[in-house]
């Protein structure tokens, strides 16, 4: 179907531009050059994280117990607080760059172990969240579910780790 040829290139540009532009943001940028003190945005950050997480919760009780409208509202919100995330994250990194783990030991693998998988796992949930919106805009639920039956965990996993680093870089 001709449309659905438009979603996969909208949805592998975006996808593509998102994370090569998070990999020039933290990995080739210094930080700097900005007068703002965004010092405050990894708590709002953790915050907008663990509502994420919470709206994910809520979704997946509503359709579980048949109410598709709360379902669709509640998912849609998880979306809108993953995406003002995006926008913090984008901007605290921005100005003030990479904070540095300064843990030691045994605790020091656990911190870097959530970090690579959250992180990889961050990278392919852009195009599974917009996939997943996609076949339930166009009324595919059976492949909506399928789909979803993967979308949910690992956008949960990420939504959970992000405040789990959060207090680990913080705590």
């Amino acid at each position: 179907m001709q449309s659905d040829r438009s979603f996969w290139i909208f949805n592998g540009v975006i996808s593509t531009l998102a994370i090569a532009f998070l990999g020039w943001l933290l990995v080739i940028r210094e930080a700097g050059g900005v007068n703002a003190d965004l010092r405050f945005m990894p708590g709002v950050n953790a915050a907008l994280n663990a509502t994420s997480a919470t709206l994910l919760v809520l979704g997946f009780a509503a359709i579980r117990s048949g109410r598709r409208r709360i379902h669709q509202r509640l998912m849609v919100s998880a979306f809108v607080a993953s995406a003002v995330f995006l926008l913090g994250y984008v901007s605290y990194h921005y100005v003030h760059g990479d904070t540095p783990y300064q843990g030691v030991g045994a605790i020091r693998t656990v911190y870097f172990t959530i970090l690579i998988s959250h992180v990889l796992l961050s990278i392919v949930m852009l195009p599974m969240i917009l996939t997943t919106f996609y076949l339930a805009s166009r009324e595919r639920f059976a492949a909506h579910k399928r789909l979803a039956r993967w979308t949910l965990p690992i956008w949960l996993y990420v939504s959970v780790t992000g405040v789990v680093i959060y207090v680990m870089l913080r705590g």
